[in-house]
């Protein structure tokens, strides 16, 4: 029995330290994404490497008190403080916001959601909640034929988006658009969009659709910033409003650039949507989803009322709700 208990220790002890050294180099490696595009690839994964950290300290409590377990302990505790650093300026992130009683004139709710393509299994079952909501607007990502045609059959709803790129990225809304269609941007890669301009008090405002690709490798995704970025500069920035799949989490610096350089605020806050169910041809499940990766932007103009995240839809990933309120300094 004695022997049991030293080889279980011994277990213990080497697991909790490989996960522990192994979390804590991975979230200083990620440090090095102020100035490397693949060493910022690890910061997505940041949420990751904390839940590792905490394993790896509660395996070491579990053992004796040696150097060993001291080194473990230490080492976790430096990759949450590490990880603390990339999170910290997404939770302090202020974003404009107003009450109710103020947003009951001039108010848009607006639906981002990637639908999955073909896999949704839940394409009627997604476009009834869809139609419930109620929302002004909703952008559409990985949008199929068959997911259209149930959406539609449901809702009155307007469609903009590309012929050329399939309709893979459209955004449904309850009015008709003035113009739509993407301007000619010679900077920076292609990526599936589209554009509708609207109407309103005041002034028309612009919505952007975008759908990026996964930040591996390094260098597409950032290419496909650049071009959004140049997009946004051709529109009224106050008001305008930027929904999609961007594949990129707030402790990216990626993600911060681009949200320093569009000139517009991403109003959802450390919201993970990233995977809402089974998300793989093995039928993977996870319990929580741990990537923060779908966002909404919106000029200054725009006031937020209220984010939420929707439920799981039969997608891999979670629907982002967002009201605004239009409400110019003017």
């Amino acid at each position: 029995m004695g022997l049991f208990r030293v080889v279980i220790t011994r277990i213990l002890e080497d697991i909790a330290v490989a996960l522990a050294v192994g979390a804590a180099l991975v979230m200083l490696a990620a440090q090095g994404g102020r100035f490397s595009d693949r060493l910022d690839i690890a910061t997505h994964f940041t949420v990751v490497f904390i839940v590792v950290a905490i394993i790896a300290a509660v395996l070491a409590a579990l053992t004796p008190a040696t150097r060993l377990r001291r080194f473990t302990l230490g080492s976790a505790a430096l990759a949450i403080v590490l990880a603390g650093v990339l999170i910290l300026p997404e939770t302090l992130r202020p974003t404009p916001s107003t009450d109710e009683a103020q947003a009951e004139v001039a108010r848009l709710k607006i639906i981002q959601m990637n639908s999955w393509s073909g896999r949704n299994q839940t394409m009627n079952e997604t476009a009834d909640w869809l139609v419930s909501q109620d929302p002004d607007i909703i952008v559409v990502e990985e949008s199929s034929r068959r997911f259209q045609r149930a959406l539609e059959a449901r809702g009155d709803y307007h469609r903009t988006c590309d012929p050329d790129d399939r309709c893979e990225v459209i955004i449904y809304s309850k009015v008709a658009p003035v113009s739509g269609g993407l301007p000619r941007v010679e900077e920076g890669s292609y990526f599936p969009a589209t554009r509708a301009t609207f109407a309103a008090p005041g002034g028309d405002f612009t919505v952007i659709g975008a759908h990026y690709t996964w930040p591996i490798p390094a260098g597409p995704q950032q290419q496909q910033s650049l071009r959004l970025v140049r997009m946004a500069e051709l529109y009224d920035r106050d008001r305008l409003i930027i929904a999609g799949d961007f594949n990129s989490t707030p402790w990216s610096f990626t993600l911060r650039r681009q949200d320093e350089a569009l000139g517009v605020t991403r109003r959802n806050r450390s919201m993970l949507t990233w995977p809402a169910m089974a998300f793989s041809r093995w039928n993977i499940h996870m319990p929580l989803p741990f990537l923060a990766i779908d966002h909404v932007y919106a000029g200054s103009d725009w006031k937020t009322v209220s984010v939420e995240r929707g439920p799981s839809l039969g997608s891999d990933h979670f629907p982002v709700i967002v009201t605004l309120a239009l409400t110019p300094a003017d």
